[in-house]
């Protein structure tokens, strides 16, 4: 059986609609796929619709943008309540924050590179939020950069002069608000440096004692290295060992089921959903 648990559709940063995701996931012969976009749970009905059309095991989620100690962490939680008062106004709030960061990021990029507002939101296309991956691929178009991770080492990352911050939710109250309304929270890709700074161990036995179920272990981010030590940590602390592929859709890199969860694993989550 094969599962793949952190996928993205272009209502986040993905290529693909939430029905053009579950096709793909039908074709790359998946058993079971879960649709997480960034901070949005607006594409999960029409996933689920299509994924029951076509008798594709579907699992809601979502990927929320949080922070620790300055530290960007990113949580997936499963089986999120899309209606829960609590969990709106916390996406609400993040949404609106990377927007205005979005904006200021473009102004400050603008000085030095063919990039406009306007640019920006029309490669966003249906997005209901518009992050970094938005503004390099309008930087792309633009000519600035070959590919969406050069426009990211060069201008986009937390170390560029170019760089806004933004609110972002405690990752510990995060975990504590999806456990609360009965969702599923997972650490997404606990070990990728290559993005930034990543948090301590110490960090994620903090995480596990507020609620956390899962760390991402298989990830194409993380090293053997790193994979053998996130494995260790996530049997010394009792939580569920996952693996995906991070999927954004036709054109980038990732590919579905390229890193999978095994079927143990996901029954371990579901039977710890509210």
């Amino acid at each position: 059986m094969l599962i793949d648990l952190h996928t993205h559709s272009y209502v986040s940063d993905g290529t693909e609609s939430p029905s053009e995701v579950i096709r793909a996931a039908d074709v790359a012969g998946l058993d079971v796929v879960a649709l997480t976009d960034h901070d949005s749970m607006a594409g999960l009905e029409e996933a689920a619709e299509t994924a029951a059309a076509i008798g594709l095991n579907f699992v809601p989620g979502i990927e929320v943008s949080c922070t620790h100690d300055g530290i960007s962490v990113h949580l997936l939680a499963y089986w999120p309540d899309p209606s829960h008062p609590d969990i709106v106004a916390m996406l609400e709030r993040t949404r609106t924050a990377r927007i205005h960061r979005a904006r200021e990021m473009v102004a400050l990029i603008g000085v030095d590179y063919a990039l406009t507002w306007d640019a920006v939101v029309e490669h966003s296309g249906d997005a209901e939020t518009i992050g970094r991956p938005h503004i390099a691929d309008a930087l792309v178009a633009a000519g600035a950069f070959a590919t969406r991770d050069d426009a990211f080492v060069e201008v986009l990352a937390g170390n560029s002069a170019y760089f806004v911050p933004h609110y972002a939710p405690s990752v510990l109250d995060a975990i504590r608000t999806f456990r609360l309304t009965g969702a599923v929270p997972v650490f997404a890709h606990p070990g990728a440096d290559g993005r930034g700074r990543v948090v301590p161990t110490s960090t994620i036995e903090l995480m596990a004692r507020a609620g956390l179920v899962g760390l991402e272990v298989e990830h194409r981010d993380h090293t053997e290295m790193q994979r053998g030590r996130l494995a260790r940590i996530a049997e010394r602390l009792d939580l569920v060992h996952t693996g995906s592929s991070d999927y954004h859709g036709a054109g980038k890199p990732n590919q579905l089921g390229e890193n999978v969860t095994s079927p143990a694993a996901l029954e371990a989550l579901r039977a710890l959903r509210g």
